[in-house]
């Protein structure tokens, strides 16, 4: 499909400044981009790259100023790129109906217009809404309920009773509603807890590739309307995730913690369980959280303190080989005047006894 950087602007929203007739057929990064396609800026950083690109026009912020390229300006450039992503790239729905290579138990409800691949398996009075899409291997347990117009990708499993909203999309390998990870221990061995809850999933939810949301003990797991969540992610038994939510690859929270509305954990954050993060907080990479966080925190390190304090400590703990050095020289000048030396344990050697 070609348009002209004119079409594109009108379906986006954007104001042309330059040769709005110029056809393209495609999107490329600024710096792959050639004369055939429209390219992005949404990061101020890249502007001196529109002096340099070869793209036959550039979507930007509107506050961009003259550039040798045709540019679609606006007050949103990455929303404004993800919509044009769509204008080239419509969604694909496969047909729908029902493989017979399909195992549907009986029982089981099927809405209108629903898509079942080869290799999928319903068991009994599993609910798909109308215009759900399940791709190959996937399995829905006893009496799960999925709504209307999701995508179920491949190997993703939902368990027994769990229960998805409308517009949810499982990526690959997604696992929704296995066992809580609960052990009490009996004599010189684990007793296993029953995990009897469900997961429910609201709408508008999309879960990455391989990521776990275990079942309650009792109750329910619960992951709030219009969450994001990444890759590998973890969530553990009975934990409460907020609306509008965005979970980063490897997040891992455990059980019972409750996170607030909007909150963003970055990659790799551990959660402990019990705690509540309020709503707005902001968790950098690999930050712990071992203590509940107050609405609109902004926290890293491990454990997790105000990132400003992080930082400063940071510039501390980079300075620690040095300030060793410095403080053992003072040690021996003191020594040397007859003062004697800081008090300080040597019980199993200092490890730094050889640094000068």
């Amino acid at each position: 499909m070609t348009f002209t950087l004119q079409e594109i602007a009108e379906r986006i929203g954007a104001q042309v400044r330059g040769d709005g007739s110029r056809v393209v057929e495609g999107m490329l990064g600024i710096e792959e981009a050639g004369p055939r396609h429209l390219t992005f800026v949404a990061n101020p950083k890249y502007r001196p790259n529109l002096f340099t690109t070869r793209a036959a026009g550039a979507i930007v912020s509107a506050d961009v100023p003259e550039a040798p390229v045709t540019l679609l300006l606006t007050r949103e450039p990455y929303r404004a790129f993800a919509q044009a992503l769509r204008i080239f790239h419509p969604e694909r729905r496969p047909s729908p109906g029902v493989s017979p290579d399909a195992r549907v138990d009986p029982s089981a409800r099927l809405g209108q217009d629903v898509t079942i691949s080869p290799f999928v398996c319903i068991g009994p009075h599993v609910s798909v809404g109308a215009r759900t899409v399940l791709h190959p291997f996937v399995v829905l347990g006893e009496g799960a309920v999925v709504g209307a117009d999701c995508t179920l990708h491949a190997h993703v499993s939902v368990r027994e009773g769990c229960v998805l909203g409308d517009r949810v999309i499982l990526h690959n390998g997604a696992q929704v509603g296995s066992d809580g990870f609960g052990f009490v221990p009996e004599g010189d061995r684990l007793e296993k807890i029953p995990q009897v809850g469900i997961v429910r999933i609201e709408d508008d939810v999309e879960v990455g590739a391989c990521s776990c949301i275990d079942r309650a003990t009792l109750g329910e797991t619960r992951i709030g309307r219009g969450t994001k969540i990444d890759n590998l992610v973890q969530v553990a038994h009975n934990v409460q995730v907020g609306e509008n939510v965005i979970l980063v690859a490897q997040v891992g929270i455990s059980g019972s913690t409750t996170v607030g509305d909007r909150t963003v954990l970055a990659g790799q954050t551990g959660v402990a369980g019990h705690l509540h993060i309020g709503a707005d907080v902001k968790a950098a990479a690999k930050t712990g959280i071992i203590s509940s966080v107050k609405d609109g925190s902004v926290v890293s390190g491990g454990p997790c303190m105000d990132h400003r304090h992080h930082v400063r400590v940071l510039a501390v703990f980079k300075r620690l080989p040095e300030m060793r050095s410095r403080l053992r020289r003072l040690e021996q000048e003191m020594e040397a005047r007859g003062l004697g030396g800081l008090p300080h344990d040597r019980k199993g050697g200092d490890p730094g006894e050889s640094d000068p």
